[in-house]
């Protein structure tokens, strides 16, 4: 058996790995709430593909493919299949939209629908995971171990129930957070089990090994990552929430309120900028309180909506 070194550039590759897949977990996390506040179909059809884009592309695959850069067996170069390794991208990323589509867009029977998304994205990301070690090309026939590989299915099913369930329950930043490093842990914790039941035999008169280095790979999905980290950052910060709708609401409705009871005819226009004709110069009525308007005071926010 070839030596096989999962860690070949010491913490830098799981540390990273890590980083990701708690990053894309949190955005994930973050769509899924602005998901169940959506009115429209529209509404709900972006935030469930940021979501899957967010968990499934950066939290998933993207954490694989960094791990798998300090992934190295003596004795032979590591090429990748590209094909192979953009349908373990897409894989990744339809199983988890999937998955979220059947738990987050339903009724009714919301256990059952979790359930079933979450075997289906489980299996989803097994399937990923496995197709991406097909894509590697060595010097060499690569072996499972059946244990280790039921191992990493088993957590993945496990990892993408628990996220479903969480897409659903958590609402508040402090268990956005946390949700988001205990599903980096169980990310990171089904690769390096799959990885765990890998084992290479070399093959001395295997010939060239032909496909894309890890490095060349490096700049082109990195960019992609960073650039759909961005996006999603700014999807999350420019969408008004929900608060921001009821607050428009409700300073819409005073307006029209205020307006519908003191609206008075404009006076007649005054001939060469004097008084209208018939009408003598009158005192300007007293507002009241100082600066009132027709929002009341300068100072009413839309937290004071209950003492009005």
């Amino acid at each position: 058996m070839a030596q096989i070194h999962h860690f070949e550039y010491g913490a830098l590759t799981p540390t990273v790995s890590y980083i990701l897949s708690v990053l894309g977990s949190l955005l994930g996390l973050t769509s899924a709430v602005r998901l169940r506040s959506a009115k429209t179909g529209g509404e709900r059809f972006w935030w469930l593909t940021l979501a899957a884009v967010a968990i499934g592309a950066t939290g998933i695959w993207s954490m694989h493919f960094v791990a798998m850069m300090g992934f190295d067996v003596d004795g032979t170069p590591i090429r990748y299949d590209i094909g192979l390794t953009v349908a373990s991208a897409i894989i990744a990323l339809a199983s988890v939209g999937l998955g979220l589509a059947i738990a987050l867009l339903g009724n009714t029977g919301s256990k059952v629908r979790i359930l079933i998304g979450g075997v289906l994205a489980g299996l989803g990301v097994a399937a990923m995971h496995y197709t991406g070690m097909a894509a590697m090309e060595l010097r060499g026939q690569i072996h499972y171990a059946g244990r280790e590989v039921i191992a990493s299915i088993a957590i993945a099913v496990v990892a993408a129930t628990v996220a479903l369930w969480l897409t659903l329950v958590v609402t508040k930043p402090i268990a956005i957070f946390v949700s988001a490093l205990v599903m980096g842990i169980a990310v990171n914790g089904m690769h390096f089990t799959g990885m765990m039941a890998m084992s290479v035999v070399p093959e001395s008169q295997f010939g060239s090994v032909e496909g894309a280095t890890a490095a060349g790979l490096l700049v082109p999905v990195g960019a992609a990552v960073v650039f759909a980290i961005i996006g999603m950052g700014y999807a999350l910060v420019s969408a008004p929430t929900e608060e921001d709708r009821a607050a428009a609401e409700y300073l819409k409705a005073r307006i029209d309120h205020r307006h519908s009871q003191g609206a008075t005819p404009a006076p007649a226009p005054a001939p060469f900028g004097g008084q209208p004709a018939g009408q003598q110069p009158q005192q300007q009525q007293p507002q009241g309180r100082a600066g009132r308007t027709t929002l009341g005071d300068g100072s009413w926010t839309y937290r004071d909506r209950g003492r009005q």
